[in-house]
C-alpha cells in the first residue's frame, strides 16, 4: 500500500497545487487502487478529492487564527499536529505500508525525522523547493533558523526524495544534502483528457475572436511573481510592428486583475474584461480547464514571462502549452529547458524586455508545420499517467 499524504491550498482546485495533487492521484489510484490518500478539510466543505475516494481528516484549521495574529508560523504548527494525525491514522497499519509520499514540507520533515523511523516506513518527499525560499514562509527573523531545520530535516532524512528538475537535483548534491542516486526527477503534467491540439478558427470563432488578429496569450491561476506587467509593456511596444495584435490573459484573483488592468491602461492599451468586445488586451477571470483549453487554442503564440522559482521551475502551463502544440515564449531557465529543447521554445534573457519581445516577434513568425508535432511528441512523457508511473518506480525502489 502507498500512503500519500497532501495539504491541498483549495479543496475544488482552485490552485495550481490542487490540481496537481487531484490529478496524479487520479492516475496514481487508477494504478495503485490500494493507495491510502490523506487530506484534511475543514468541517464538511465541498472537496472534488471525494470523488477520488480520498481520506479526509479533520483539518485542524490553526491558520485561521492569522486573522488575529498575521503569521505563517500558525500554519506551521497546523501543518504539525495534522502529521501527528496522519501517523496515527497509518500505524495500525504500518505493516502493510510500502512508503509514505509526502509533498509539504513540514510535514514531510515530521514524518522524516520522527514518524517514518518509528513506524519503520520509508518516507518520500516531493520537494518543490526550500522552504526558505518559500514567497509564504514565515517572515519573523527568529524563524530563519527554523526554515534552515525543516529544509535539512525533510530533503537530508526523508529515504529519498522526489524533485521536479534535475538543476534541483544537482543543487542538493552540491549542497551536500543528498547524494543524487537517492533523488528521482518527477516533474510536473498535464491532463490529456483535457489539454489536446484544438481548432484555432473554431476556438477564436466560439469566443468571438476575428480570425485574423495574432493572439499572444497566457493563462495562470495567480499574476504573483510571474511579470505579467513585463508582459503588458512587451504588448505596447509590439503594436509598433503588429498593430492589431492583442493579448488574452486568463486567470488571476481578482485584485491581481485589477491591478493588472490598471498597469495596463497605464501602458495605453485598451482592455476588455470579455472577449466579445475588440482590444488589445483582454483580461479574463478563471475558467474550467476546459474552457482555458479553448482560450489557449485561439492564440498564435503561448508565452510563460517569468516563473516563481529558478531551479525548481515546473509550472503546470508549460506541458499544457506543449500538448497544444503552438508557439512557445519562456525565459532562459535551465529547468525549463529540461523539458522543452531550445529548438522548440523562443526563450529570452530573464526580465529581459527587449529579450522577450525579440522572442514573441520570432514565435509570431513561426513557419515550421513540423515544430508543432514535435512539442507535442515532448509533452506525450509528460501525461499525469507517466507522473503516477514515475512515482511507483520510487516507490517499488524504496521499499
Amino acid at each position: 500500500m502507498i500512503v500519500y499524504i497532501a495539504y491541498p491550498t483549495s479543496l475544488n482546485l482552485q490552485s495550481a497545487n490542487a490540481l496537481q495533487t487531484f490529478t496524479t492521484l487520479r492516475e496514481l489510484m487508477a494504478r495503485r487502487p490500494d493507495t491510502l490518500a490523506l487530506i484534511p478539510r475543514w468541517g464538511l466543505e465541498p472537496s472534488r478529492f471525494s470523488e477520488l475516494n480520498v481520506v479526509h481528516l479533520p483539518r485542524p484549521a490553526i491558520g485561521k487564527l492569522s486573522r488575529f495574529y498575521k503569521s505563517t508560523l500558525l500554519y506551521y504548527l497546523e501543518h504539525s499536529v495534522f502529521a501527528a494525525m496522519t501517523a496515527m491514522r497509518v500505524a495500525p497499519q504500518r505493516h502493510q505500508v510500502e512508503a509514505v509520499y509526502i509533498r509539504q514540507p513540514i510535514i514531510a520533515a515530521w514524518w522524516a525525522a520522527v514518524f517514518g523511523p518509528q513506524l519503520g516506513i520509508p518516507v518520500i518527499y516531493e520537494a518543490h523547493d526550500f522552504e526558505s525560499r518559500n514567497p509564504s514562509r514565515a517572515k519573523e527573523r527568529w524563524a530563519r533558523g527554523l526554515l534552515d531545520l525543516i529544509d535539512r530535516t525533510a530533503l537530508c532524512r526523508a529515504t529519498a526524495v522526489a524533485s521536479l528538475t534535475n538543476d534541483f537535483r544537482y543543487l542538493l548534491a552540491r549542497l551536500g544534502w543528498r547524494d543524487p542516486a537517492d533523488v528521482a526527477v518527477i516533474p510536473d503534467a498535464y491532463d490529456e483528457r483535457i489539454f489536446t491540439p484544438q481548432d484555432r478558427a473554431q476556438c477564436r470563432a466560439e469566443l468571438g475572436l476575428s480570425p485574423t488578429i495574432p493572439i499572444i496569450a497566457y493563462a495562470g491561476m495567480t499574476f504573483a511573481h510571474r511579470w505579467l506587467e513585463g508582459l503588458l509593456s512587451a504588448l505596447r511596444a509590439l503594436k509598433a510592428t503588429h498593430p492589431t495584435l492583442c493579448g488574452l490573459i486568463l486567470g488571476g484573483r481578482p485584485g491581481e486583475r485589477a491591478a493588472l488592468i490598471a498597469h495596463a491602461v497605464s501602458e495605453g492599451l485598451r482592455v476588455a474584461e470579455t472577449t466579445t468586445m475588440p482590444a488589445d488586451l483582454y483580461v479574463l477571470s478563471p475558467r474550467p480547464q476546459a474552457e482555458v483549453v479553448r482560450c489557449l487554442g485561439a492564440a498564435d503564440v503561448l508565452v510563460i514571462p517569468d516563473t516563481v522559482t529558478d531551479v525548481t521551475a515546473s509550472p503546470l502551463k508549460l506541458f499544457e502549452y506543449l500538448a497544444l502544440g503552438l508557439p512557445i515564449v519562456i525565459p532562459a531557465i535551465p529547468a525549463l529547458h529540461e523539458i522543452v529543447p531550445p529548438q522548440l521554445a523562443y526563450s529570452f534573457p530573464r526580465r529581459d524586455l527587449a529579450g522577450l519581445q525579440a522572442a514573441l516577434t520570432a514565435a509570431l513568425n513561426e513557419c515550421d508545420p513540423a515544430l508543432m508535432a514535435a512539442r507535442q511528441k515532448v509533452a506525450a512523457e509528460h501525461t499525469y499517467g507517466r507522473r503516477a508511473e514515475r512515482i511507483i518506480a520510487l516507490v517499488e525502489r524504496v521499499r
